[in-house]
């Protein structure tokens, strides 16, 4: 899931954790992340309606796991180690991830989410660079997320063209942000119904700016 554009790196994350939407990047190397499999929604099923969001989380897996003899890893160090720290996300395959991607804008902002790893949480920042583009990962037969019932004239999946930005001041572990959520869940908060909690199993995932600002104001206060 992250860019291919300057080098073709492919990573497929499990995005947290294998239950997460199967997504990959390519880039330089052959370098993959996998996004897990997970529940597929109607093709033309859009999660948030008619919502606009402007903000978002992405998923990938910084830890080495084999899929059909192609290590899925891709962690931020993979994607700031790529040419010009740019790489498309590729290999989403399910459709409201998709959805989201087709949402996004250039110049947007997306938290990196490393997946299904010892430590699952937030790793930095990255900006959408290129709009979304016909994944061509579906029509590679020896790509991990092939799709034969996408055709050219009529192609299924998208992906974007992420830029790395910045590490966050520190890691922010989902098990801070869960602390966070059920704090806001009782008493009011930003992150009541952040889609990390609420649609756990999607990859790419919107996040208001209310959720965006005060996630990002964690790296300048002591864990919970």
């Amino acid at each position: 899931m992250p860019p291919k554009k300057n080098a073709r790196v492919s990573k497929t994350s499990a995005k947290s954790g294998k239950i997460d939407d199967i997504e990959r990047t390519s880039a330089a190397g052959r370098k993959r992340k996998a996004a897990a499999p997970v529940e597929k929604t109607g093709e033309g099923s859009q999660s948030a309606g008619s919502a606009i969001f402007t903000c978002w989380l992405m998923k990938s897996e910084p830890e080495s796991r084999f899929e059909n003899g192609i290590d899925v890893k891709f962690g931020i160090e993979d994607l700031k180690a790529l040419p010009d720290q740019t790489g498309c996300w590729d290999g989403v395959r399910n459709y409201q991830a998709r959805n989201f991607m087709r949402q996004m804008k250039e110049g947007q902002q997306a938290f990196f989410y490393h997946s299904n790893c010892k430590e699952p949480g937030i790793a930095g920042i990255m900006r959408i660079v290129k709009e979304a583009y016909v994944d061509h990962t579906q029509f590679d037969k020896k790509d991990v997320h092939y799709d034969a019932s996408s055709k050219p004239d009529n192609p299924k999946w998208s992906m974007v063209d992420v830029q790395f930005q910045r590490m966050m001041k520190r890691f922010l572990p989902l098990s801070e942000l869960k602390k966070y959520h059920l704090q806001h869940g009782a008493n009011g908060g930003p992150l009541k119904d952040m889609a990390l909690f609420t649609r756990a199993r999607l990859s790419v995932q919107p996040l208001t700016a209310e959720e965006f600002d005060f996630i990002l104001s964690l790296e300048d206060k002591e864990p919970l």
